[in-house]
């Protein structure tokens, strides 16, 4: 094969492995910053306007110097550049907690953003212009034939990069995350680009006459520069299993981290620690306290979690209930306790959550529960099944609501699942005070107009002004549950809101992530 011809098909492939590595650290960037400001619209805005700010500087910047230095040796050199930073991506993550107490909902993702990802990105905008110059001359035609070409040059290169696109953004998706953790794909990612880059450094710093008869030397310094960056790679990251990273950590005391990993939607996490001066394991879902179990208790934990029993003031002869969101399944399993007959569908979208349960969470196999890796609201439209109450904790935290379960046709499509008298529950945080329109008022207005019967509850008080869970009870039926006692003194009056001044939420008009981020605001 002629040089050139070679030349050519390895500069194709650079462009194409570039390309790959632009959308692995887009789609990558928005889960480590998740932990830290919520997967939110201004996470997702802000990465995806970081990358493409930086990816159309780089362009300009590199057709300058492209034109000054058309030289593989600047190609290559640029691509072993661009895995360093990207590798060092992983290393100034460790700012993100800091960040996130320095900087906002709205304005802390940008922020982030722009210090961790725009200067690799900026480097691999940079190659396209370098390939093009490259590509043009890299040809066996005669000089003026290779000028005329200059138009379908530049499309193989668009074509191969856009196409490592869609492989990066695909492979990332449907493989990498759901088998390896993000710190691992940063720096799998980085050391990839780095080695490609020094083997094409070195081949063309090599006299033009021996690069052909080098081809074993290269090999061997390509696996050695491949194995330094692997071993580099696994201490970096095996190195940060630091709960510290948590923001609010603090609410418990002497935590171990004993499981970790990086699920298809989020970091989870396992501790030990105490509540309420009794040992006791959590459950973390990025930054949110997502469920705990007592170590030698089976009684819930968190006060909100009690609320399903609920249930039984509308409907106490209850066999078949549907629990949206597992988390470490203790509502599942307190209701099987409930009763022999209780028969209890789970929709949890993390894949490993069930399996995880069952190690660290002590849930056991049983024919009473069925288990569906999928998303809510698409079983429960798929899913005809009548439930006499439905349990929803999908909401377990403000930076990261899921908009598709807080719409009005969401609450109608639960309601139509519901027997007669049948009960609807969810958990919400938010405020009751602050300024207008909030999340948790224009939530309740919602609500009502998908359940009339409804009620809801304030777990600490009513009267709080900082953040707290709110249930939402709908009863499908006009039956009137007695309240009494201490659930009296936690009913929300929401006759003495103004739920005019809120928004009815739909799935055309949700803002969530707005709502939110206005609620952040009061930490």
């Amino acid at each position: 094969m002629p040089i050139k011809n070679l030349q050519n098909k390895a500069l194709l492939a650079s462009v194409f492995f570039t390309g790959a590595a632009v959308l692995v650290v887009e789609i990558v960037a928005i889960r480590v910053l998740s932990p830290y400001f919520g997967n939110t619209i201004y996470t997702t805005s802000s990465v995806i306007g970081t990358i493409l700010g930086a990816l159309s500087l780089g362009y300009y910047v590199g057709g300058k110097n492209a034109d000054k230095y058309p030289y593989y040796q600047a190609f290559y050199g640029i691509i072993a550049v661009s895995g360093i930073l990207v590798m060092g991506v992983h290393l100034l993550s460790g700012a993100l907690p800091m960040l996130s107490l320095l900087f906002s909902l709205d304005t802390g993702p940008l922020v982030s953003s722009v210090l961790l990802f725009f200067v690799p990105a900026f480097c691999l905008g940079t190659l396209s212009p370098f390939a093009i110059k490259l590509n043009s001359s890299s040809t066996d035609y005669p000089l003026p034939t290779t000028h005329s070409q200059i138009g379908s040059q530049s499309g193989q290169v668009f074509f191969w990069s856009t196409l490592g696109s869609i492989a990066g953004s695909l492979a990332t998706g449907f493989f990498l995350i759901p088998r390896f953790g993000i710190a691992g794909i940063i720096l799998g990612t980085g050391t990839i680009l780095a080695v490609w880059g020094c083997v094409g450094l070195f081949y063309y710093a090599l006299p033009a006459g021996r690069q052909a008869a080098n081809r074993k030397v290269l090999f061997a310094i390509c696996s050695v520069l491949l194995a330094i960056l692997v071993f580099l790679w696994l201490g970096a990251a095996t190195a940060r299993k630091d709960l510290a990273v948590i923001p609010g950590m603090a609410l418990t005391q002497n935590l171990e981290l004993i499981y970790e990993k990086d699920g298809v939607y989020e970091k989870i996490r396992v501790a030990e620690g105490e509540w309420e001066g009794k040992p006791a394991r959590f459950l973390f879902q990025d930054r949110s306290f997502s469920a705990a179990m007592f170590l030698h208790s089976d009684e819930l934990v968190y006060d909100y979690s009690k609320y399903y029993s609920l249930y039984r003031l509308a409907k106490p002869e209850a066999t078949r209930a549907l629990v949206i969101g597992g988390g470490a399944y203790s509502i599942p399993k307190a209701l099987l306790a409930d009763s022999p007959d209780m028969r209890v569908d789970v929709s949890e979208i993390e894949p490993g959550l069930y399996d995880l349960s069952k190690t660290y969470f002590n849930l056991k196999e049983n024919p009473r529960l069925a288990n569906y890796i999928q998303d809510g609201r698409q079983l429960l439209r798929k899913n005809t099944t009548a439930y006499d109450t439905i349990f929803s904790d999908v909401y377990f935290s403000l930076f990261s609501v899921p908009q598709q379960f807080t719409t009005r046709e969401f609450f109608e499509l639960a309601r139509s699942r519901l027997t007669e008298n049948g009960v609807f529950m969810g958990n919400f945080i938010g405020y009751l005070g602050g300024s207008q329109p909030s999340f948790i008022n224009s939530e309740i207005k919602t609500f009502q107009q998908a359940f009339p019967n409804s009620y809801f509850f304030a777990v600490n008080s009513p009267s709080s002004t900082v953040s707290q869970n709110i249930i939402f009870m709908g009863i499908n039926g006009t039956k009137k549950p007695a309240l009494g006692g201490a659930l009296t003194e936690k009913l929300i009056d929401t006759g003495s809101i103004d739920l005019a001044a809120n928004y009815e939420l739909t799935d055309n008009f949700a803002p969530v992530d707005y709502l939110a981020g206005k609620a952040m605001q009061q930490w």
